[in-house]
């Protein structure tokens, strides 16, 4: 069985609202978002916008991969919400989001290289996960089966 449209749609929108990375620093919590980074200690957000575009510079490459996975996932997020107000095509969808739970990877080993940081992919296996689950069914090959004799 199929899911439908909207219910595809709110579990794209569930995806971008975990944390895509877990980050444990010296026993301080910090957890990167599609939207920005939490700092456990002392509590505080930083856009991702603030994050690129005002705080930071020259960024290392692994870091830069999180801007490059949100990209991606905002590109699911519209296939997706345009399955609900027309059509969606559910490879690009489903390209976007393997494309995005990718990305996250090189965000994680990147830090993991790090001495006393360990980092946690939480948003590959959830939207590799979402990926498989929703859309390939979609977008797999259909089965040949051989003819009857």
């Amino acid at each position: 069985m199929v899911a439908g449209p909207r219910r595809r749609l709110v579990a794209v929108v569930v995806a971008g609202l975990v944390p895509w990375t877990v980050l444990v620093i010296g026993g301080e919590l910090t957890m990167v978002f599609t939207f920005g980074l939490f700092n456990a200690n002392p509590p505080q957000m930083v856009s991702i916008y603030d994050f690129f575009f005002r705080f930071t510079d020259g960024l290392p490459q692994f870091i830069e991969s999180w801007g490059t996975g949100v990209l991606l996932y905002l590109l699911a997020l519209g296939s997706a919400l345009s399955g609900v107000v027309w059509r969606e095509d559910h490879r690009i969808t489903a390209l976007a989001l393997v494309g995005a739970g990718l990305s996250q990877i090189g965000v994680a080993m990147g830090f993991n290289r790090r001495i006393g940081y360990v980092a946690l992919p939480v948003g590959t296996v959830v939207l590799l996960g979402l990926a498989w689950w929703y859309y390939w069914p979609l977008v797999r090959p259909p089965s040949v089966s051989s003819p009857a004799e």
